[in-house]
C-alpha cells in the first residue's frame, strides 16, 4: 500500500518547505514527522517512536490551551526538520496581552495541568543532565515548549541582528535564515 502524507517532503536544507501546514494532532501522529520521510534509506535512524511520544505530550498541552479559548497554536524547531531525534517540540500560540499579563491565562492552564507547569517565568528554569541551557517546567515535565505570543519579540534575531516577533522567527531556520515551514495545529478534541 502506498503511504501519502499530508505534509511535503523536506528541503534539501532539511525544512519543511515555507508555509504554514495546517494538521489536526492525529494528522501531525501519522504525518512524516513523526513515522519519518517515505525514503527509509536515507534515515535509518528515525526514531519514530520517540516523536511519536513527543506529539502525545503536545496533545496534552494543546487540550489545555483549547479549554481556556487558545485555538491559534504552531509548532516548529527541530521536530520540524529532518532530525532523527529532536530535543523536544518548540512552539507558540497566540493570546491577549492582559489575559496573559494579569496571570489569569497561566491560572487556568495550572488548574488543567496536574504538574503545574504553566509558567514563563527565567527564575523557573532548571538544568537538566548535560544540557548547558536551563529549561521551563514544562519542558521538563512534557519536552515540548509553548511560548505565548501577543505581538512581543522573542528574543531571536535574524541574520542581520533584528530582533523578531514569533511568527516570524519561527519561520526561519536559526541556523542560516533560511525560510521554512511551520505546523499549525488544527481541529479541536
Amino acid at each position: 500500500m502506498e503511504r501519502i502524507d499530508s505534509l511535503p517532503a523536506f528541503t534539501d536544507a532539511g525544512f519543511l518547505p515555507p508555509g504554514d501546514f495546517v494538521l489536526t494532532v492525529e494528522e501531525l501522529a501519522d504525518s512524516l514527522l513523526v513515522r519519518g520521510p517515505l525514503d527509509p534509506s536515507r534515515y535509518p535512524n528515525w526514531d519514530a517512536p520517540w516523536r511519536g511520544h513527543l506529539v502525545g505530550n503536545l496533545a496534552i498541552l494543546v487540550s489545555q490551551l483549547w479549554q481556556v479559548g487558545i485555538t491559534e497554536i504552531f509548532v516548529d524547531g527541530s521536530f520540524t526538520e529532518d532530525k532523527d531525534h529532536p530535543n523536544d517540540i518548540d512552539g507558540y500560540f497566540e493570546c491577549e496581552l492582559m489575559r496573559l499579563a494579569s496571570g489569569d491565562l497561566q491560572r487556568e492552564l495550572n488548574l488543567l495541568d496536574p504538574f503545574k507547569i504553566w509558567t514563563w517565568d527565567p527564575a523557573s528554569r532548571r538544568p537538566f543532565r548535560n544540557y548547558s541551557k536551563k529549561q521551563l517546567p514544562m519542558w521538563h515535565a512534557y519536552r515540548v515548549e509553548l511560548y505565548p505570543h501577543v505581538g512581543q519579540l522573542s528574543g531571536i534575531r535574524d541574520r542581520y541582528g533584528n530582533e523578531l516577533e514569533f511568527p516570524s522567527a519561527f519561520r526561519q531556520s536559526r541556523r542560516d535564515g533560511q525560510p521554512r515551514g511551520i505546523v499549525k495545529i488544527g481541529g479541536r478534541p
